[in-house]
């Protein structure tokens, strides 16, 4: 790529570019904001990284400046900056820059963020899949024994966290490892039923200081997410308090809306289950993930069966590059689960094909299941698609699997 560096630090021009080159990148490197102004128009480089404190013009000046040209649209904006504070990361994203990167910053380091801030990939990450209880032991080598959590990844965005079921200490475990200067992540549940919520506490990210964590999720008349958080860690139930995080932790109450983060937009629809549940669909960089977990499908044939209801989620989900669904039950198991807030193969499948997603995953998989039983549910939904003559692609992704779209 090609890559427009200012600073007035010689040094730090000189460190930047080198790094650059090593990597194969092309570079012009520009101690002056003005000058930098007037070239990079004519340069048209691919990606323009710029210091904040400089005299003439600031790097948030240039910024915005650059923003104001419609035909500079395409470049990528990443500020590198001593200044860490948490007004800067936010003002230097209002007026238009795809990242945020704070000095001093290693070599490989600073490679791999850069990387992440002009990717134009999405990736899905799956942390556990099953649903209701954790399932450790033999029987769940394959798929894993966690329950619900997904995370999605935007390049150069906070990490987006879909439920906090067991699978979430997996997660935590990954990004304690990595060892990230700063995590930015916000988290998005989709109800208050234990399986989803319960593993918030052991989120390790939400104990450093410094990080930044948005929990969002459904209000419950009279009860508040934070509220719902907060009451499963009071003393008689938990021995640590929600007062013990040490990171920046907001909290934000949904209904059915839309949400929209630079880049990110994520759509809410109320979902069948027992209480306020929402799916979410995730819009970014031309990709589409829907996930829609608890939900329930009933068959055409029960009176409970609400076609209207069914023409608005194929309608929220359609065209979706990945639609994660509860399919908790095979077709079989079904009629003595009715009213539990979970669908079957067959319903999910008619989803899948009548709203023409493009891949379709099996999540929320029933706590008895094993294996084995998994595979077979796999098996009897792409038969279902057949019949169908849909040419969704169905997986059943196990924990710890990737998508990268």
């Amino acid at each position: 790529m090609r890559f427009y560096l200012v600073d007035d630090d010689p040094d730090i021009l000189a460190l930047v570019a080198t790094v650059l080159e090593q990597a194969g990148h092309s570079v012009e490197a520009c101690g002056s904001s003005t000058q930098a102004l007037n070239e990079i128009p004519v340069r048209r480089p691919d990606c323009v990284i710029t210091d904040v404190m400089m005299p003439e013009m600031d790097g948030f000046e240039l910024t915005r400046e650059l923003r104001r040209r419609p035909d500079l649209a395409a470049m990528k904006i990443i500020v590198l900056s001593a200044k860490t504070y948490d007004f800067d990361r936010r003002r230097a994203r209002e007026l238009g820059a795809d990242g945020f990167i704070a000095k001093p910053v290693g070599k490989d380091e600073l490679l791999k963020l850069i990387d992440e801030i002009i990717s134009s990939q999405v990736v899905v990450t799956y942390w556990g899949v099953h649903g209701t209880l954790p399932v450790p032991g033999p029987a769940n080598v394959r798929y894993g024994g966690n329950t619900s959590c997904v995370s999605v990844e935007v390049g150069g965005e906070p990490l987006l966290i879909f439920d906090c079921g067991t699978g979430v200490k997996r997660l935590s475990d990954h990004v304690m490892a990595t060892g990230d200067q700063r995590l930015s992540a916000r988290i998005f549940i989709s109800h208050t039923h234990w399986d989803h919520i319960n593993t918030v506490p052991f989120f390790a990210p939400l104990y450093v200081r410094g990080n930044q964590i948005e929990v969002f999720g459904p209000y419950q008349g009279d009860l508040t997410i934070e509220r719902a958080i907060s009451a499963q860690m009071e003393s008689v139930y938990f021995p640590v308090t929600i007062r013990e995080f040490g990171a920046r932790l907001m909290f934000r109450d949904l209904r059915e809306e839309t949400l929209e983060f630079g880049p990110v937009k994520i759509d809410t629809m109320l979902l069948r289950h027992p209480g306020y549940c929402l799916g979410y669909r995730i819009t970014s960089r031309g990709r589409r993930i829907c996930y829609i977990t608890d939900n329930e499908l009933y068959q055409p044939d029960d009176n409970r069966h609400d076609t209207r209801y069914v023409t608005q989620l194929a309608d929220f989900v359609h065209g979706a590059d990945v639609l994660i669904t509860d399919t908790t039950y095979r077709d079989h198991e079904y009629p003595s689960k009715v009213d539990w807030g979970h669908s079957s193969v067959s319903q999910v499948a008619n989803l899948a094909a009548r709203a023409e997603v493009k891949r379709l995953h099996l999540f929320h998989h029933d706590p008895d299941q094993t294996d084995d039983d998994i595979d077979l549910k796999l098996v009897e939904t792409r038969v279902q698609l057949v019949k169908l003559g849909s040419a969704v692609v169905c997986e059943a992704p196990a924990e710890g699997s990737k998508l990268v779209l």
